[in-house]
């Protein structure tokens, strides 16, 4: 199994759906993880350009942790909502690099402008990746896949259709965000969020939900081609 995880910024994935990484690494899958923007306006003291270099190391030292392979958009902050052809072949060149069974990324309609372009640029790239005559340095076309959405933040208007359960993993995944201290750091500091607690509970949430101790949910793209009798996630 080959499987695409689509972020906005470092630390999207690590925060709602980390421990589903590792667990499909660890069920040997074929793991990408591509973060679309390098997160260079997350911070108040630390400057774009600088930042940029410090978060993109964070979420390569997450990679290593889960042992998924960690790729880049090419955005900015704030740049992903420029819905444009530019932007959809920048999204195209990354799945047809990565050739998934299925993705995963943000929800339609989650807090912030880049996670629902991230969802719009997905869903456009994806259908047109799979267009054979459709223009790309990275490969022939692929299949139009299964699209899962993550949780949205803090889980705000979020209603699972599916739970994998991550008990085994959320070491790893607490450990994979440990890895982005700038942001633990400032987020704690501007906003008063602990985000090690806040993994903690909504992850321990959701195992409520199911029966497990920890859990993350997901919903599913209800699209014509995107359905499948499979069970994907782990």
């Amino acid at each position: 199994m080959r499987v695409l995880f689509i972020g906005a910024h470092p630390d999207d994935i690590e925060i709602e759906c980390g421990g589903t990484v590792a667990k499909c690494v660890k069920r040997g899958d074929a793991v990408f993880c591509c973060h679309l923007s390098d997160g260079d306006l997350g911070h108040v003291q630390i400057m774009p350009e600088e930042l940029g270099k410090i978060r993109r190391e964070e979420a390569k030292n997450a990679g290593k942790i889960s042992g998924a392979e960690v790729i880049w958009g090419g955005f900015h902050d704030l740049d992903i909502f420029e819905h444009n052809r530019e932007s959809v072949d920048k999204v195209v060149e990354i799945i047809r690099y990565a050739n998934p069974d299925f993705i995963v990324t943000h929800n339609p309609d989650d807090y912030m402008p880049d996670h629902t372009a991230t969802y719009q640029l997905v869903f456009a790239a994806s259908f047109a990746a799979g267009v054979p005559h459709y223009p790309s340095k990275s490969g022939e076309a692929t299949a139009t896949v299964p699209i899962y959405f993550m949780e949205t933040a803090s889980g705000v208007g979020f209603v699972p259709e599916i739970y994998v359960d991550i008990t085994d993993e959320m070491d790893t995944k607490k450990a994979m965000m440990e890895c982005h201290q700038s942001q633990l750091k400032w987020l704690l500091d501007h906003d008063g969020v602990d985000f090690t607690e806040k993994l903690d509970i909504i992850a321990r949430y959701r195992g409520y939900q199911c029966g497990v101790k920890y859990a993350e949910g997901f919903r599913c793209l209800r699209a014509d081609l995107r359905q499948t009798t499979k069970r994907l996630l782990p």
